[in-house]
């Protein structure tokens, strides 16, 4: 019996993912284990071992489609002693999933309006009513169970749609986020009648639009491209990360109520104490030689000062759900690092309990994986806060979007001398500006001002660290 092999969940919230590599061609043979191909999803690409031996019978998918859902038939195996060719036809039946369109690169034309006096239409009969009720868009009659994911119907509640009237992409034809937005956006799905009943009717803005939908409404992507000149512009088409970014950006933005605190840290102490820890490293045996078994960065100390903050001030390390308060008993410290076409957020797990040398090497090689797209998800998945460093960029201070499910962030600005008070006297001494991001609904403003205190305290006294 053919064995067929899927597009796998690569992650709990991967819905669809690039097959980026196929690193087997038909007639090959394979065992359990062996790698098969090479998937991209919105922040790493990942390979996919045999699960099953056979024999490659056929390729359902090429490799380069983009857009291939989860479940989604990819490959047949035929067995031990099957015919290849009779387990290939198996697959012929299932149709590849087309490659995204990329955009035209177009402006597209505008006409000037036609003076012609619109004549009226005569009115046209009322449509009889249907003798019975219709198969809904995602295949369940009216008024059997819809399958929709929780946060699919949230958001189609909150936006007024009928998730029946909604077409499921999601495996067995569940409707999932992606789906509702689509809707939404293309004003084809019907209000949901218990909704709709009750919402009281909008005023009208000029031109007769409803002025909570004129004012919402974002522009269509035709509307933005007639701002600018024919041939003024060239279209990147969006990747999945960049895709992921602008939703989750979104999501945080708009669901959780952010709470910023800032101040300066003195860091002339930690700059003399890293000093002192990178001079006594031992040397250790590379491809290029020796060299020092570890070189802290003022980055690293800061992830281990967050860290150590947050098991002094053990309220703020926790996470905001609706049924109740996620509280942490390690802190798993989320870095921000920059890759090309966005960035993600490789984890430090239990950085409380690590030294700096390792938090430095550890992190020093999630940076390296994450750049080339090699993270697993459990390494860039979950975490209990994070902290996003533009001082390297001359950055004084700036305020970060959190990251849920986090309730805290920390935004670090350049470290520069400044002049300061001390004693009745002006000294010159290095100053960091660091502004935290809290989810009010988790860590209110003195929860989220002892946070930064303990942080604070950590790095002007970093032989605490060092204990």
């Amino acid at each position: 019996m053919p064995i067929n092999i899927t597009m796998p969940a690569l992650s709990p919230t991967m819905e669809e993912g690039n097959l980026a590599k196929w690193l087997v061609k038909e007639g090959d043979k394979v065992s359990p284990g062996d790698v098969i191909a090479e998937i991209e999803t919105d922040k790493a690409t990942m390979e996919v071992e045999a699960v099953d031996e056979g024999t490659v019978a056929k390729l359902v998918v090429p490799a380069g489609t983009e857009g291939v859902k989860v479940n989604a038939l990819i490959a047949v195996l035929a067995a031990e002693g099957e015919d290849a060719a009779a387990a290939a036809k198996s697959g012929d039946g299932a149709a590849a999933p087309a490659k995204a369109e990329a955009p035209k690169t177009e402006a597209p034309k505008t006409e000037a309006p036609k003076a012609e006096t619109p004549k009226p239409e005569a009115p046209k009969p009322a449509a009889a009513p249907a003798p019975q009720a219709a198969p809904i868009a995602n295949g369940y009659a009216s008024g059997e169970r819809v399958f929709a994911s929780p946060l699919a119907r949230r958001i189609a509640r909150e936006a007024g749609v009928d998730v029946s009237a909604v077409t499921g992409s999601g495996p067995h034809g569940r409707v999932v986020k992606a789906d509702v937005d689509a809707a939404i956006s293309g004003g084809g799905a019907k209000a949901a009648p218990e909704i709709a009943a009750s919402a009281p009717a909008a005023k009208a803005a000029p031109g007769g639009a409803p002025a909570s939908a004129a004012a919402a409404k974002p522009m269509s992507d035709d509307q933005v491209l007639k701002l600018f000149a024919e041939g003024s512009y060239e279209l990147v088409p969006h990747d999945n990360m960049r895709k992921t970014i602008a939703r989750r950006l979104v999501e945080a933005t708009t669901t959780i109520p952010h709470f910023y605190l800032t101040l300066d840290c003195e860091l002339d102490a930690l700059l003399v104490l890293r000093t002192q820890i990178n001079a006594a490293a031992p040397m250790k045996k590379t491809d290029k030689g020796e060299a020092p078994a570890y070189k802290l960065s003022v980055n690293d100390m800061v992830i281990k000062a967050m860290a150590m903050a947050l098991m002094a001030v053990p309220d703020a390390n926790a996470s905001w759900t609706e049924s109740a308060m996620v509280k942490h008993k390690h802190a798993d410290v989320g870095v921000a690092v920059s890759i090309p076409g966005g960035l993600i957020t490789p984890i430090i797990r239990r950085a409380d309990e690590k030294t700096l040398s390792v938090i430095s090497n550890e992190m020093k090689d999630l940076a390296s994986r994450a750049r080339s797209r090699k993270l697993k998800p459990e390494e860039y998945q979950g975490g209990t806060t994070a902290v996003s460093n533009l001082g390297m960029f001359g950055i004084k201070d700036f305020a970060a979007v959190i990251n849920p499910p986090h309730a805290t962030i920390l935004a670090v600005g350049a470290g520069e001398e400044r002049a300061v008070v001390k004693n009745g006297e002006i000294k010159i001494a290095a100053i960091m500006s660091v502004t935290l991001s809290t989810d009010h609904r988790a860590v209110d403003g003195a929860l989220g001002a002892e946070l930064l205190v303990a942080f604070k305290r950590m790095i002007e006294n970093p032989m605490g660290m060092l204990v």
